[in-house]
């Protein structure tokens, strides 16, 4: 057989082998479910990133150059709790979200922004949140959203397991 077959099997097909188990099994998350659609109170929909480990959060939207009008980002925690938030390194200006439990906006940041030198200034809630969003700046006052407006969204098995809805 060709050399240059075993070599592409090693180096591509061999690593799907081991991995595959471990993705049909939920445990390594698909690029598929690192989105999720978030429904919106006005019926309308966003596409948002999913950040649910330690290293997704704290690198969140950083160094991102632009963020479209139907994107965001869904910062996912184990439960709820005051977290507060920087836009060091972030390169665009945001508005944050912070969701309680029943996925109900309980606290606006709107046009955070990017930090360009420390010390940043720190955002947080005035109410425990499980989750926060992010959006480009301009997506509040765009589609009205307000205090203790409810969005829906179906966070996928993996990332359940890990919150205490």
């Amino acid at each position: 057989m060709n050399p240059s077959f075993f070599r592409f099997a090693a180096v591509f097909l061999l690593p799907g082998l081991f991995l595959m188990p471990a993705v049909q099994a939920g445990c390594v998350p698909s690029v598929r479910d690192q989105f999720i659609k978030i429904i919106l109170p006005d019926g309308e929909s966003i596409r948002a990133e999913l950040a649910v480990s330690d290293r997704e959060r704290q690198r969140g939207l950083m160094f991102r150059e632009s963020l479209d009008e139907d994107q965001g980002m869904l910062f996912v925690f184990e439960e709820e709790a005051f977290y507060s938030f920087w836009m060091k390194n972030t390169w665009i200006p945001l508005d944050l979200l912070w969701l309680d439990r029943g996925k109900r906006i309980v606290h606006i940041e709107t046009d955070v922004p990017p930090c360009r030198e420390e010390p940043c200034p720190s955002y947080g809630p005035r109410l425990p949140a499980l989750y926060v969003l992010e959006l480009k700046a301009g997506s509040v006052e765009a589609r009205g959203l307000k205090m203790f407006d409810r969005l829906e969204f179906i966070l996928p098995e993996w990332v359940k397991k890990r919150v205490r809805e």
